[in-house]
């Protein structure tokens, strides 16, 4: 096999049932049309894992997967992604985290790991430098993230390993489960932690100092060295500055005010239910001077948009955490109306630590309030906690509960559809995506985000491709005319799922030029990506992941929405919305080659490339006519 630069050429897989572990060298052609992360784990798990296999069972497949700039001294590039069947949707997921487990995952010899079956008891694989061992984890089943972490280190004898596991939370099959690393970045949506946690797969433990080959040294050093000057000097270098210092959750007053944030399980609105004065209490220029001590930065980010907080409150001291993130200060913030930092940092805490989702969870425990204020659910229900709206001690009890899987902790802690379903109650205050609970940014305000919400193979995602973004930024006139709306969204899916797929960080778009993320893919790769090439690569990754979930039998009917994503409240700037995702997701499907249904069009996946099996699987050949 030819060198192939970017990556380190080669797969391990992993069958916890019989313990066989196999290296595969990493197919050329499947690195340049798939690129990694959800691409190339996409691309492995509809050749590996068998249509509709049980979610937790020995059939099912979970993947680690890095990306090309991962571990290359690219700027941006430390990310990582876990692909797997979602306990939620039963269709395809994959979940993002950055930190330093990538690159290392890199160094110790793979671009990806793929691990099916069950083990007989809990298990832990551990990697050096290319070397695989499945090792005994029954001593660490039911320690919370850093526990886990400390007890690895002390039993390896190393303090520099790195790790992705799952805490009690992914233990109990929690649809809300994460994978975590680094003690506090996640790959927390859609529930992969479970996956984990039904293979008694404690962690996947790394340690390596092989390096990534670069096709052209001297020009990544270019264009890193450009970067540097662009953030420095380019129209968004002010902007790169604000998220250095403060964090995502600088974005936190003016996502409020404009209606972007969540309040009150997305019933209410900022600037009537929780208004400015009472937002800034949970800015980050509020708090950095209270609480930080050190500031953190994932793998080759010269951003560092992360911080290490430090809390004296009597009621929740924590001597050591991390700020958190715009999407969990809104989450256990605005949706719940608590207005109390340390309340919020307290529950970040809680959920770094038993390995939950913050937004999924936040936005349960917002479902629950709701329905105890409307008589849905009853004190008593709640083992006596008035959950009342901003009752911080009340979410900070209940979470704790969630946590330990104690009383209505049991029933909550998979999410709030698993909750309704299981109290046969409270549906109607539901907003989820085929289950999973809508992120910080509201799809009212950005109307093509309800086709990326309801109708991306991994729903409910703001990560996602589309054009919400730059259309939360138009005037009403244009934003809600959908007419116009779908070769542009196609534009931004192709190029989300191409550089999400490379390994680098989606906030590089505020450090680096237009079209360097490409730039660096070819300077660490030799891969050449002109626009055409990149747009059908993007597309076909999506594709990609769409074909996994029609061959589970998921049609357009099977997503859903809920209607409050798509109706504006009763007050506040988004009062009068009414959204139309259908004709938003028809514009979309006739751009990118799917049928009212959903299903792919043969003449696009030809054109695409690359997708032969999808074609044989899902589309075959119509018989020829008879001969007259």
């Amino acid at each position: 096999m030819s060198e192939l630069f970017g990556y380190m050429g080669k797969l391990l897989f992993v069958n916890l049932s019989d313990r066989s572990i196999e290296i595969r060298d990493l197919n050329e052609a499947d690195a340049q049309n798939f690129v990694g992360g959800a691409g190339l784990g996409a691309k492995i798990l509809y050749d590996e894992m068998p249509a509709k296999a049980d979610v937790f069972g020995p059939d099912s497949m979970i993947g680690f997967v890095t990306g090309p700039l991962t571990g290359s001294k690219a700027l941006f590039g430390g990310r990582y992604t876990v692909v797997s069947k979602s306990p939620v949707t039963n269709g395809w997921n994959d979940a993002n985290s950055g930190g330093y487990f990538g690159p290392e995952l890199k160094k110790a010899g793979f671009d990806a790991v793929f691990v099916k079956g069950v083990a007989e008891q809990p298990v832990y694989v551990w990697i050096d430098n290319g070397k695989v061992e499945i090792k005994d984890a029954r001593h660490l089943w039911g320690l919370t993230t850093t526990e886990t972490e400390a007890a690895l280190r002390k039993d390896i004898g190393d303090d520099k390993i790195n790790m992705a596991l799952i805490a009690p939370a992914g233990e109990s099959l929690s649809h809300m489960a994460a994978i975590m690393n680094d003690g506090h970045r996640a790959a927390a949506r859609g529930g992969s932690g479970a996956v984990m946690g039904a293979k008694k797969l404690k962690a996947l433990v790394v340690r390596g100092n092989q390096k990534v080959n670069v096709a052209d040294e001297a020009m990544l050093t270019e264009l890193n060295k450009e970067i540097g000057n662009w953030m420095k000097e380019g129209p968004l270098a002010m902007a790169a500055e604000g998220l250095s210092e403060f964090g995502t959750n600088g974005l936190l007053l003016p996502s409020v005010l404009s209606g972007d944030t969540g309040v009150k399980n997305w019933k209410g609105a900022g600037v009537v239910d929780f208004p400015e004065d009472v937002v800034v209490k949970l800015t980050t220029p509020e708090l950095n001077p209270k609480y930080r001590v050190a500031k953190y930065g994932c793998s080759a980010c010269p951003i560092r948009c992360g911080a290490i907080y430090k809390s004296d409150s009597k009621k929740w001291p924590l001597p050591h955490t991390v700020r958190p993130e715009y999407e969990t200060f809104s989450s256990f913030g605005p949706m719940l109306l608590v207005n109390d930092p340390e309340a919020i940092m307290m529950c970040n805490h809680l959920c770094n630590e038993y390995g939950f989702d913050t937004m999924s969870t936040g936005s349960t425990i917002a479902w629950a309030m709701e329905c105890y204020e409307e008589g849905v659910i009853t004190q008593a229900e709640l083992d006596g906690i008035d959950l009342k709206w901003g009752n911080a001690d009340a979410v900070v009890e209940l979470l704790t509960k969630m946590c330990q899987n104690e009383g209505c902790g049991k029933w909550l802690r998979s999410g709030s559809l698993a909750a309704a379903n299981a109290l046969g109650k409270g549906h109607e205050h539901l907003v989820v995506a085929s289950g999973i609970e809508e992120p910080q940014h509201d799809s009212r305000l950005a109307p093509a985000r309800t086709r990326q919400y309801k109708y991306d193979p991994t729903p409910g995602r703001h990560t996602k491709g589309g054009f919400g973004l730059m259309q939360a930024q138009l005037p009403p006139e244009v934003k809600y005319n959908y007419h116009y709306t779908g070769f542009n969204e196609a534009f931004f899916i192709a190029d989300s799922e191409l550089v999400q797929s490379t390994g680098i960080c989606i906030m590089s778009g505020l450090g680096t030029p237009p079209g360097m993320n490409m730039r660096l893919v070819s300077a660490v790769t030799g891969f050449q990506y002109s626009p055409a090439t990149a747009y059908t690569t993007g597309l076909r990754i999506y594709h990609m992941r769409n074909a996994f979930n029609v061959r589970e039998g998921i049609r357009r009917k099977d997503y859903t929405y809920s209607e409050r994503g798509m109706v504006g409240p009763e007050a506040g700037p988004l009062k009068d919305v009414q959204v139309d995702v259908e004709l938003l997701a028809e514009n979309v499907f006739n751009a990118i080659g799917l049928d009212a249904e959903m299903m792919p069009e043969r003449f696009m996946l030809m054109t695409l490339g690359g997708m032969e099996k999808v074609i044989e699987d899902l589309l075959p050949a119509p018989p020829p006519p008879p001969t007259p």
